[in-house]
């Protein structure tokens, strides 16, 4: 039995100023089937660090150039094709340069408060994520596919 499987290679980026703001990506509905407000970040490129990947995604997502990003988590599931996916989910609190919006979707500074009082229309799954980011007995959010085609989530 082979060990080897097709696996997709992500990342994400909780990015916090020293105001306890936080940046946010919209995403488009009619651009992104995965729409609404979501932690900027993107796909690991063949060859390429999960380190370096996640400092080139923010860039190009955001305009910010973030140093020292922490990893702090991982996200994975299997996709209907049987794909594993996996997103490192990580922390930067210090970065250069201006927020910028990209073709990825508008990038605002939001608050705590807006995110718990529910005034962010949070893309599909990122509340689940939320915890691994907010939470430091979580680092590891799985989900799995039940009989019926449906996830169930599981935090470690």
């Amino acid at each position: 039995m082979s060990r080897n499987q097709e696996v997709i290679l992500t990342n994400m980026c909780f990015i916090e100023d020293k105001d306890g703001r936080f940046v946010m990506q919209f995403r488009d509905p009619m651009r992104y089937d995965w729409s609404g407000a979501v932690f900027p970040g993107g796909h690991v490129e063949p060859g390429e660090s999960l380190h370096a990947s996640v400092i080139r995604e923010i860039f190009e997502e955001t305009g910010l150039q973030i140093e020292a990003p922490r990893l702090v988590g991982i996200k994975h599931f299997y996709t209907r094709e049987q794909v594993r996916y996996l997103v490192f989910l990580y922390r930067a609190y210090s970065f250069t340069g201006e927020l910028t919006s990209s073709e990825e979707g508008e990038v605002r500074w939001v608050t705590k408060k807006e995110l718990d009082e529910g005034e962010i229309a949070l893309a599909e799954s990122m509340e689940e994520m939320l915890p691994v980011f907010f939470e430091e007995n979580y680092s590891e959010l799985y989900y799995e596919r039940d009989s019926g085609g449906n996830y169930q989530q599981y935090y470690f």
